[in-house]
């Protein structure tokens, strides 16, 4: 077959190459078709490679190892649980029956590789949650593997990386640098990284040991290498081209103007809306509020898939109560935005509000917390802690002992006060209500309990926060000045409104009606997770998962169910 890097034809281009584009890409080839990936940025990854690489994958291998009685059912009725109203049963049952499926196959045909976490579900309680088992991340990966290509790799998010160092999503080798001043043990293994790194940094740039999003996009994209699937990078697609009502190709600028045609399909990956500010302004309850936004998602995700879609008919509607996946950001002076990933679940943190009152468990998850900040109507809060606890943990982009605290004091990211009501004086909180606050959630807190939000009681809150703190890891009194406040404001790891599909991806107009030579994977396609975060990695394993299904689709293979496939491989 001619391909389109050569004579502008393929079977399928896809349109973005994050990890729902790329597992598309694979999956088509392999089966037989000839693809085509354009980037307009002059990276690949997209925002897969910010991401921290954990899949949700309900009944995974892996899983099964940790939980071997966790049950398709369960996890069935816990996504009608977390979904409520937006409960998809056809897209569910089908994410269900193709995510274990999808991660076999990848692992066996790829080289993609994942290894197991022992993330709980996010809100392990409710019905059909679990303690563990359906997470997975992407194995670590040395991108020297790219050759010449590992130029065009999108880096990490640099606010997330020590010295442009990457950790796992797992947190388990982060507490040895928690704890590198304390152990002999964690002591030569940060030594013995940084030597490694600075290394990587002299002979290639940058460092090449990558580990959860960066390693997942890298081994992605190794693998559509793999098989001759040209990514063309700085190709931005302009417009879908349509013939006797069907989506033939797409307009194409940049390096490599023109048109290319696709035989089969045009696939939109584009990565969702999170900086189309108009949209956003549209969506966002707390930017109509007046309030601010701040998303670490790389800034060329701008709704091109979306828009798109809208010129060829497409219907999107905003109708998610939470209509991105919430994460809660600092600002950092000359960095960049600074996900809040960690620093939360720590024993001796607390989140208060311009009042000086806590107003939520501040030991869930990104999502949950963002969405307690949006319904406070500030959507902004302070995270505070003591000195023990800063120097300990860190607060924000702010590192534990030994690195020094002046920098970030100096640029204002950082504020300090002797005493609790002076800390709320240099933040702008008022004294009196941080002062109740802190010694009413004190009182509890020196016997390991939080009154106001049960605080440590699920496994997921215990999860991130610090074993070896005693009898409550994630609770600790607020007592042992200076006292430290880093200010968090509203950002997001994505959006979940996007256009609607059939289950194998195929776009809908308004009428509802199928786009012939159309379709959408990842951010771009609506989320299956009806506005709700059930667990680590609820948005990458979707996007691969229907990645996959998509992928088959077009080259013809119908989505079986695991009964019709159980039943055919035991007749056989």
């Amino acid at each position: 077959m001619e391909r389109a890097s050569e004579g502008r034809v393929c079977d399928v281009l896809v349109v973005g190459s994050g990890a729902g584009g790329l597992a598309t890409a694979i999956t088509a080839e392999k089966h037989g078709l000839s693809v085509t990936v354009i980037e307009k940025e002059a990276v690949f990854g997209g925002t897969t490679a910010f991401s921290g690489g954990v899949l949700w994958i309900p009944g995974n291998r892996h899983g099964k190892t940790n939980n071997p009685a966790d049950t398709r059912e369960a996890a069935r009725r816990y996504m009608a649980a977390e979904t409520g109203n937006w409960f998809q049963p056809e897209a569910v049952d089908a994410f269900l029956d193709a995510g274990p499926r999808m991660l076999d196959w990848f692992e066996k045909e790829t080289a993609v590789k994942f290894v197991p976490t022992l993330y709980p579900d996010y809100h392990p309680t409710t019905e059909g949650g679990v303690d563990v088992g359906r997470s997975v991340l992407a194995a670590p990966f040395d991108t020297r593997a790219l050759g010449e290509d590992l130029k065009r790799l999108r880096p990490p998010l640099s606010t997330i990386t020590f010295m442009g160092m990457m950790f796992n999503s797992s947190n388990a080798d982060i507490k040895h640098f928690f704890n590198a001043t304390k152990s002999p043990v964690s002591f030569a293994y940060v030594v013995k990284r940084l030597v490694a790194h600075a290394g990587e940094v002299v002979r290639h740039g940058r460092g090449v040991q990558v580990t959860s999003g960066n390693a997942l996009a890298a081994r992605l994209a190794r693998s559509c290498l793999d098989l001759g699937i040209p990514i063309l990078t700085e190709t931005p697609a302009l417009h879908l081209v349509k013939a006797d009502g069907r989506v033939i190709g797409t307009d194409v600028g940049g390096k490599n103007p023109g048109r290319i045609t696709a035989r089969r399909g045009v696939v939109l990956a584009c990565g969702g809306y999170a900086h189309d500010l108009a949209r956003r302004a549209e969506t966002y309850a707390h930017l109509k509020a007046g309030g601010g936004h701040f998303s670490p998602v790389p800034e060329a995700i701008t709704g091109d898939g979306i828009r798109l879609g809208e010129e060829a008919g497409a219907a999107f509607d905003a109708e998610y109560p939470q209509p991105a996946a919430w994460m809660p950001v600092s600002r950092v002076p000359g960095k960049g935005v600074f996900p809040h990933l960690l620093d939360r679940y720590k024993p001796g943190m607390i989140a208060v509000l311009s009042n000086g009152r806590r107003f939520t468990n501040e030991s869930e998850s990104y999502h949950d917390v963002g969405a307690a900040m949006v319904a406070s109507g500030e959507a902004s809060a302070w995270l505070i802690c003591d000195h023990r606890t800063i120097r300990k943990y860190g607060l924000g982009h702010t590192k534990p002992a030994p690195m020094p605290l002046w920098l970030w004091l100096r640029t204002g990211y950082l504020k300090k006060g002797r005493t609790i009501g002076e800390l709320a004086r240099a933040c702008g909180i008022d004294p009196e209500g941080l002062e109740e606050t802190v010694s009413v959630f004190n009182r509890g807190a020196r016997e390991g309990r939080d009154e106001a939000f049960r605080r440590g009681e699920t496994a997921f809150n215990r999860y991130l926060a610090d074993p070896d703190h005693k009898p409550n890891p994630a609770v600790a009194p607020v007592q042992q000045g200076p006292f430290y406040a880093v200010r968090m404001e509203m950002g997001d790891l994505g959006t979940f409104d996007g256009l609607k599909t059939t289950v194998p991806g195929e776009v809908l107009d308004r009428q509802g009606a199928i786009i012939p030579g159309l379709f959408a994977v990842g951010n771009d396609r609506a989320s299956i997770m009806g506005g709700n975060y059930p667990g680590a990695g609820i948005t990458l394993g979707p996007a691969m998962t229907f990645g996959w299904i998509t992928g088959r689709h077009l080259a013809g293979i119908a989505q079986e169910t695991d009964s019709k496939t159980d039943n055919r491989e035991k007749a056989s």
